[in-house]
């Protein structure tokens, strides 16, 4: 059984060390070091410790000792947005689904999964109904047999430094 905690705000430096791994699997290209990584942490500690961020971890297994604190092979993260309400989804809120991430050495053995299924969990306690993410195309199989569909609505984008 694979143990899944919640992450607390000292799991910072793991968390963007991880999202420089998922980069790197979404894009092809392990990101150059820089202020993203400051800006990134600074985000993580502050929603991490008001709440309005979760992540969910695995520690780094180690077979002789059990987990090893401090170093993460795993984390899945997830926000709730707050927009309008409409028919499909009257109260607004929303969760999205981010920086899911396996250490490549450890890939394969559900530590991800676990991870997404406790966050889905904590969608559900707080009565989010509708979740969305970005599959990467290794990750899209795992979304769909937890019960995420395509959506109806496209995804479109504006960004504003190049205008």
């Amino acid at each position: 059984m694979v143990e899944v905690r919640p992450a607390v705000v000292a799991d910072t430096p793991e968390l963007v060390r991880l999202r420089a791994v998922m980069l790197a699997g979404m894009r092809g290209v392990v990101p150059e070091p820089g202020p993203w990584q400051q800006l990134a942490a600074r985000t993580l500690r502050r929603r991490l410790g008001d709440g309005s961020l979760a992540a969910f971890v695995v520690d780094r297994p180690d077979p002789a000792a059990g987990p090893v604190p401090g170093r993460l092979v795993a984390c899945a993260v997830g926000v709730v947005e707050s927009r309008l309400g409409d028919p499909e989804n009257p109260t607004g809120e929303s969760g999205y689904v981010f920086n899911v991430a396996t250490e490549p050495g450890y890939r394969r053995r559900g530590y991800a999964r676990a991870c997404v299924q406790r966050l889905l969990e904590w969608y559900r306690e707080r009565g989010i109904a509708v979740v969305d993410l970005r599959p990467s195309p290794e990750g899209e199989a795992l979304y769909r047999s937890l019960g995420f569909a395509p959506s109806s609505t496209p995804v479109l984008r504006l960004d504003n430094r190049n205008h």
